[in-house]
């Protein structure tokens, strides 16, 4: 497996795929298909792999990358050159052809986004920060169409078997949703930590948009060490990209 993509009924102009760590030149411990050059990896494997992944899915040009700093910011890269990267921003939106929105993740949540009619796309990362601070709910800002036109991917991240969390996450997501409550399992009374469901806090944020369409959120890249990075279980490694564009 080199990639994987999206199960989802979108439109058929519409592209979408995320790598896997798979398949690359970086070595130990970015091995093998690293495509940040924030992690410490050696920077022309870093290029290296960018270029494998661009000429392997036949990509219209180079994604546009971003510096992500778990912010709520989206950044609408419709007209951008390529030579302003990379911008400041936990999301991109398009509507313009040929023009890839991508998201570096190992563990984060990335989310995909493309309207009904196949004209306008985002990608979205989405860690805990961010997705209780609004990253998705700003995404959605950005569409032309209603939510209700709108469907979502929810890419690889870490599971709910294994994503522990302080009760401090929990109540957060709680201020601005009650009924956050039921994606928090209690494991340990004593100290208070929980195992998070990052996949049903962006459904339920997602819902609450009017997005009913959603689709994955079938991976947990915490497990899964033979396809994805995971901050949580190495600290150095690599990161995945999501990404999705007009054809």
């Amino acid at each position: 497996m080199k990639c994987i993509y999206p199960n989802w009924p979108a439109p058929r102009n519409i592209r979408a795929l995320t790598t896997t760590r798979l398949h690359g030149v970086s070595e130990v411990p970015y091995k093998s298909m690293n495509l940040a050059n924030h992690v410490g990896d050696d920077e022309a494997a870093v290029m290296a792999n960018r270029q494998l992944i661009c000429q392997r899915e036949a990509l219209p040009q180079m994604p546009v990358w971003l510096n992500q700093i778990h912010s709520t910011d989206v950044v609408d890269i419709s007209n951008v050159r390529t030579s302003r990267q990379p911008f400041n921003a936990d999301a991109s939106y398009t509507n313009t052809m040929k023009t890839v929105c991508a998201v570096l993740t190992a563990d984060c949540l990335p989310v995909l986004f493309c309207s009904l009619s196949g004209d306008e796309v985002a990608a979205s990362h989405a860690g805990w920060r961010g997705l209780c601070g609004g990253i998705l709910e700003n995404t959605i800002k950005h569409f032309h169409c209603d939510p209700s036109q709108i469907m979502a991917w929810l890419g690889p991240a870490i599971g709910a078997q294994v994503f522990e969390v302080g009760i401090e996450v929990k109540q957060q997501f709680e201020l601005y949703d009650p009924d956050a409550s039921s994606a928090f399992q209690l494991i340990n009374p004593h100290e208070q930590k929980y195992l998070a469901d990052l996949y049903l806090l962006a459904k339920q944020r997602l819902n609450r948009l009017g997005i009913s369409q959603i689709y994955g959120g079938e991976y947990c890249t915490y497990q899964q060490n033979d396809l994805f990075f995971s901050y949580r279980r190495e600290k150095k490694t690599g990161r995945i990209a999501s990404m999705i564009w007009i054809e």
